[in-house]
């Protein structure tokens, strides 16, 4: 199958753009196919169809990567910057989440390493849940209500949001979005990952 024919044309532009930030990344560093994969806990075969664009990966594979190289998540959907302000224009941003009902996630902002920040827009059309693994250790995510109604799980916990509702959790546990609504929902979700790198720099280091 050719997965190209399953994204369209701007997921196959972001998709083949990360797959180059991925490889120059893996090999500025010396690293072979099989030392990322073993760091980013992954496949050999998952990272080589990522390298090559070939597939449109998920948020979760691209935080295993970005976590292992280093580089934080809005590092590796973006472009390098050279000034110190960065601009994201309305409808810029990488959509790394998409659904067939309309949910979409977009990395619209973030920081560099090693204490990194993402600012995100999500939005979920009625009925819709998106489940997320836990993160590394010490991440916090925010989370606030700007349409409809959202359900925030995290672990055995819950919290039901309507506009202008904000909620603060640990994202290094396994956690979800969902929409209980019969409209769309929209929120702005902040993330907050600290250490990016320190600790897969030295397993492959002394690995």
């Amino acid at each position: 199958m050719h997965y190209h024919a399953l994204m369209d044309q701007t997921t196959i532009a972001l998709a083949t753009a990360i797959g180059a930030r991925i490889r120059h990344e893996r090999t500025a560093r010396g690293w072979t196919l099989d030392q990322l994969a073993g760091v980013a806990r992954l496949s050999r075969r998952m990272l080589v169809n990522v390298e090559q664009g070939a597939v449109n990966p998920s948020v979760g594979t691209l935080l295993r990567l970005s976590d292992a190289l280093g580089i934080g998540l809005p590092a590796l959907v973006a472009p390098p910057h050279s000034a110190s302000l960065k601009v994201t224009r309305d409808g810029e941003g990488a959509a790394l989440w998409t659904s067939p009902a309309g949910g979409r996630g977009v990395l619209v902002a973030g920081t560099e390493p090693p204490d990194v920040v993402e600012l995100w827009d999500w939005t979920l059309a009625p009925g819709e849940q998106h489940a997320s693994e836990a993160h590394s250790a010490r991440t916090r995510e925010l989370i606030q209500v700007r349409e409809g109604m959202v359900t925030v799980g995290v672990g055995a916990q819950s919290a039901a949001l309507e506009p202008g509702d904000a909620v603060a959790f640990p994202g290094d546990v396994p956690h979800s979005y969902a929409n209980p609504g019969k409209s769309p929902a929209r929120f702005s979700l902040a993330v907050f990952e600290p250490g990016v790198g320190a600790v897969n720099h030295a397993e492959v280091s002394h690995g």
